[in-house]
């Protein structure tokens, strides 16, 4: 028997002795017996509890069988580690109280980085209590804070027309055609391979979050910027955006981004412009021009309308439009 199973043997018949009347050594020559059957180790308090170790794993297991998008599960297992080697302790001893503490240590973030540090540790500690792993959730009372209201940073028509004229190659604007007419996220728009368009619909299958699939559309002037930009490439990649230079490859999500960053500096833009305000920019420009929510909603992948509203500002000139129009007089 090693020290560790000494030490607990010695406290469990402690604790008995306090709770009923027993003969301590005979008790303990019983445990002993049982326990020769097992390797006690003992959890020193500077070190990770192996239990919420071994939680954390079973729960990114569980969520990558659902079919969690491996960006989102990297996520979670960043945030649940970074938990751990804070709070020491058995998953089902954590409280809110210990979750309140970890939580503060990250006043010097922004209340949104802390909002999603807190939703990670409330999608974890639900899913310990629905699957009846811990008795209560910790996080159950623990509100998400709130964050501050930001405009849109959705560009304009004539932001977009600059970037349209700022493009140098076939490739940056076939690039930015495609996606402003998507809508698509960056991790959709970056596994795309030439042969998942559909020329005659004029569509494209893309694999969202959740492992979700949907249809996405191509414009006229997308479809005609995208055929200028594969007819100029000799390469036999099947990516549908690949590397500037040889060896050709499947451009890279950081390339993309890269590749629409030069695009607005050369347009003279202030505002920062990425793949997602490309995103934005669709949702606002579609909804503002009459589209319904609910297809716009389609379209972008969202799970609820509740979403797609966050992503789109209806300009001042559209609400006066839309008041004129049903308003009932």
């Amino acid at each position: 028997m090693n020290t560790a199973g000494e030490m607990l043997i010695s406290q469990v018949a402690s604790y008995i002795s306090e709770q009923v009347p027993i003969h301590v050594d005979k008790t303990k020559n019983e445990l002993s017996t049982i326990l020769t059957n097992y390797h006690v180790t003992k959890v020193e308090n500077d070190e990770i509890h192996p239990d919420l170790t071994e939680k954390i794993q079973l729960f990114l297991s569980t969520k990558k069988l659902e079919g969690l998008a491996s960006s989102t599960l990297t996520g979670y297992a960043l945030e649940l580690r970074i938990f751990a080697e804070k709070v020491k302790k058995r998953a089902e001893n954590i409280s809110s109280a210990d979750i309140r503490v970890f939580l503060g240590g990250y006043s010097h973030l922004k209340m949104s980085t802390v909002g999603k540090k807190l939703t990670t540790l409330k999608s974890f500690f639900s899913w310990l209590a629905g699957e009846e792993i811990i008795q209560r959730d910790p996080t159950a009372k623990l509100k998400t804070p709130k964050v501050e209201k930001r405009m849109s940073k959705a560009l304009t028509i004539s932001e977009l027309e600059r970037m349209r004229i700022a493009c140098k190659t076939v490739r940056q604007r076939a690039f930015l055609e495609i996606l402003y007419a998507t809508g698509c996220r960056l991790a959709e728009i970056h596994s795309l391979n030439k042969a998942d368009i559909n020329l005659q619909s004029m569509s494209s299958r893309v694999v969202g979050k959740g492992n979700k699939e949907r249809e996405v559309y191509l414009s006229d002037r997308a479809l005609i910027h995208l055929d200028m930009y594969l007819k100029s490439r000799d390469d036999e990649c099947e990516a549908l955006m690949v590397t500037e230079r040889r060896p050709y490859r499947r451009l890279s999500k950081r390339g993309i981004q890269c590749e629409i960053k030069k695009i607005a500096n050369a347009a003279g833009l202030k505002k920062k412009v990425s793949p997602h305000v490309m995103r934005h920019t669709f949702a606002t420009l579609t909804l503002n021009n009459g589209a319904e929510i609910a297809a716009v909603q389609e379209l972008l992948g969202h799970s609820s309308p509740e979403t797609t509203i966050r992503y789109a500002q209806i300009t001042e000139e559209r609400k006066r439009q839309q008041h004129k129009r049903f308003l009932v007089q």
